[in-house]
């Protein structure tokens, strides 16, 4: 084939050229990217996730076009949208839900490698990118939650950016500038509207890193298969597996999109945002909710946010938690199911107790399982670095 292309290169002008190494590069990453022949539908998450992200870029775009930042009609703007505007309630829910379950599938993903400890080498940049696309996506949801400037869009964004304050020195500088004045108000929105889409590129961007870095070490197999001989081109099989989970994905996305369209979202960001009243309970959205559990379980801002920050960021510890022997494949230095089973347990409580008001004993158990999250990573850490040097004193 090498030799084929590299003859009839040398007789095609550049842009014939230029269109058929698009279409080289296209089918081998496509239809001829050699994929482990064991792996299951517990794979196709990640291609799920790049279509949710798809859709929000789709829909996003859509809705730019008549939404509008000005903080005086911003609210009653979100509403014509919805009523007025040809199709525009669909679009509004289609960006909202799909939001969702583009986290549905990002958690799914993550639980998915690390129950078949596809954060290994040489797969820890892609585990390590993969990070950083979830902590980005935080961000960029954050920001776009704040946009229809409800209740718990002025109160979220209120809260979040008052965090910042903790930083020493520049915080104040740094949330001043967030605001554009002395308070949650009209420059903010116009700031987070820039925002959202601007972060959003990027993080197009770095899911095609993500995508770039998984074809170079090629994908993961439930049972460690490296030889070339076991894989096999990723169409047509692996793209009717696809296509069969993302269709019954999408069955229950269309569902709730039509049929329940705000289950997932928050009753109180359909009243217009009011600095003078309080909700009763400030709560962000689902995927937020571990996350937020840490935060408000350290009284301390400054600590509180150094806690949030780092349960994000410990998972960049995840591909150093391995025993490793020479000329043999990596194996996991804590036993990664019962890692798995306890990572997977805590982490739901945590979503369970960020969901419910900041009172006793709520936050006492926020503070037990803030503490265990970050004591199960960390003995994972020792575990392995521990019998890597007994391992190595052995051999």
């Amino acid at each position: 084939m090498s030799v084929k292309f590299r003859l009839f290169r040398n007789n095609v002008s550049l842009p014939l050229k230029m269109k058929n190494k698009l279409v080289f590069i296209g089918k081998d990453h496509i239809v001829d990217y050699p994929t482990p022949i064991d792996i299951n539908y517990n794979w196709s998450f990640g291609a799920l996730s790049g279509i949710f992200a798809l859709v929000q870029v789709i829909t996003g775009v859509l809705l730019a076009v008549h939404y509008t930042s000005y903080i005086d009609v911003v609210f009653e703007n979100m509403e014509h949208i919805m009523r007025d505007v040809n199709n525009g309630w669909l679009l509004r829910y289609i960006h909202a839900n799909s939001a969702s379950f583009f986290f549905v599938c990002i958690y799914l993903h993550i639980f998915r490698s690390i129950f078949y400890k596809s954060f290994f080498y040489p797969r820890n940049l892609i585990w390590n990118s993969g990070v950083i696309i979830l902590i980005l996506s935080i961000v960029v949801a954050f920001i776009g939650y704040v946009l229809p400037w409800g209740q718990m869009s002025y109160w979220g964004a209120t809260v979040i950016t008052n965090l910042v304050t903790a930083v020493p020195y520049i915080g104040d500088h740094i949330v001043l500038w967030i605001w554009g004045g002395f308070t949650v108000q009209g420059s903010t929105v116009i700031r987070f509207y820039n925002f959202h889409y601007l972060f959003a590129i990027i993080l197009i961007l770095l899911i095609f890193i993500h995508l770039s870095l998984l074809h170079e070490v090629g994908s993961s197999s439930p049972i460690a298969i490296s030889n070339i001989k076991d894989k096999i081109k990723f169409y047509r099989y692996f793209y009717l597996k696809d296509l069969f989970i993302l269709f019954i994905f999408f069955i229950f996305f269309f569902f709730i999109t039509f049929y329940y369209p705000n289950i997932l979202g928050h009753s109180d960001n359909y009243i217009k945002a009011n600095a003078l009243v309080t909700p009763t309970h400030i709560v962000p959205e689902w995927y937020f909710l571990p996350f937020y559990a840490i935060l408000r379980s350290i009284d301390n801002k400054l600590f509180g946010v150094i806690a949030m920050l780092a349960s994000l960021l410990i998972l960049l510890i995840l591909p150093f938690c391995s025993i490793y022997i020479k000329n043999v494949n990596f194996i996991s230095g804590f036993d990664n199911n019962f890692f798995f089973i306890l990572f997977s347990l805590t982490m739901i409580l945590l979503w369970f107790i960020g969901s419910l008001p900041a009172d006793y004993p709520y936050t006492f158990f926020g503070k037990v399982l803030t503490a265990f999250y970050f004591e199960l990573f960390l003995f994972n850490y020792f575990y392995a670095l521990f019998h890597n040097k007994l391992i190595k004193n052995i051999i």
